[in-house]
């Protein structure tokens, strides 16, 4: 529904004085305004790209990542018909949500290297003040910007948000200048964003499912027989050196502050290979004031390097492999707490 917003300007005197809404040169200032300041749209975001090109030739004016790590397309209507912004909008997020990882860090890096001299996982942990998440994209959402919305993309809007679930919105900038040159802008949003995310949890049509639990994983473990293995390094590592225990659709994360730094991977794992893990080794020496070298001379044979994505900085690399059996896990545990000075080693 369209929105006929005023402002008015009250004097040190209480009187009102209304001021009128002007014509905005909309494609010159509000892509450069939301790119200087994407909160004005939402404070959880992080532009990661501009004027980006897709494989089918368009460009996304603007591409975004939530704390969640889900992908944004802010595409601007610049006078483009209802049904060709809103297929516009919908070409891209059909490219969108195809793109791993990699294809995500490269185009951020590209963007956020030229602009702020920062790699993804900086400007992520700067604006969020947390880590980036592992798994990225597993969810995108579509966000139409425009001086006004006809009745026709309203329609359409609100149709495949509210019949199918999908997570597109439009937001209106209405521009004003006082008598004095002040320049003023008003958002508005054509459906609320807590509404939009309530339809597309209705329709369950999100990617992103939750965690497993601890007992799920534990489960896991023991299907594969693998379960004295996961409890010897539980017990071991959680309180003596990690803080922090969580949990993602595969993996038990152990932390030190927000840093993910060791992680078991149940669902990876089988009765031959043995229980994977992966661990950020640079981040577990700093940790433990120790080096890299004796770290990696005590992980099992099976180890081999690991980058969270291509050129990757060290902090996102590590090693991956299997504790095959409770001799490598011995080797690990004892060699761990011998390098530490933190005691004698018995298995539980």
């Amino acid at each position: 529904m369209s929105q006929d917003i005023k402002i008015w300007d009250v004097s040190t005197t209480g009187n009102l004085s209304e001021i009128k809404k002007s014509k905005l040169d909309f494609e010159q200032r509000i892509q450069d305004w939301l790119e200087q300041d994407i909160s004005i749209i939402s404070p959880n975001l992080l532009v990661i790209g501009k004027e980006v090109q897709t494989d089918y030739g368009g460009f996304i004016d603007l591409l975004c990542l939530d704390q969640k790590g889900d992908i944004f397309i802010i595409e601007l209507k610049r006078g483009k018909t209802p049904r060709e912004v809103t297929a516009q909008a919908l070409d891209y997020a059909s490219w969108v949500q195809h793109l791993s990882n990699e294809n995500i860090t490269n185009i951020a890096n590209n963007y956020l290297n030229n602009k702020f001299d920062l790699e993804l996982d900086k400007a992520f942990q700067k604006n969020f003040n947390t880590e980036l998440p592992e798994v990225i994209n597993t969810n995108h959402h579509i966000l139409i910007v425009a001086s006004e919305i006809d009745t026709s993309s309203e329609r359409i809007i609100n149709y495949l948000s509210e019949t199918y679930g999908v997570s597109i919105n439009a937001v209106t900038f209405n521009y004003f200048r006082s008598e004095d040159g002040r320049e003023l802008l008003a958002r508005v949003f054509l459906i609320e964003p807590n509404q939009v995310e309530e339809n597309t949890q209705r329709q369950n049509n999100s990617k992103r499912q939750p965690n497993l639990s601890y007992t799920e994983l534990e489960e896991i473990a023991q299907r594969y027989g693998l379960e004295r293995i996961y409890f010897e390094l539980y017990n071991n590592l959680v309180g003596r050196y990690f803080t922090v225990v969580s949990t993602t659709r595969s993996s038990l994360s152990l932390k030190k502050g927000n840093k993910t730094i060791f992680t078991l991977i149940p669902v990876e794992s089988n009765a031959e290979k043995g229980l994977k893990f992966r661990i950020y080794t640079t981040r577990f020496a700093k940790s433990l004031g120790i080096n890299q070298e004796q770290i990696t001379n005590l992980l099992p044979l099976s180890r081999y390097a690991w980058e969270n994505y291509p050129g990757a900085t060290p902090d996102w690399c590590g090693h991956e492999g299997f504790f095959k059996d409770l001799n490598e896990l011995d080797i690990f545990i004892a060699g761990l707490h011998n390098i530490t000075q933190d005691g004698n080693y018995t298995r539980t």
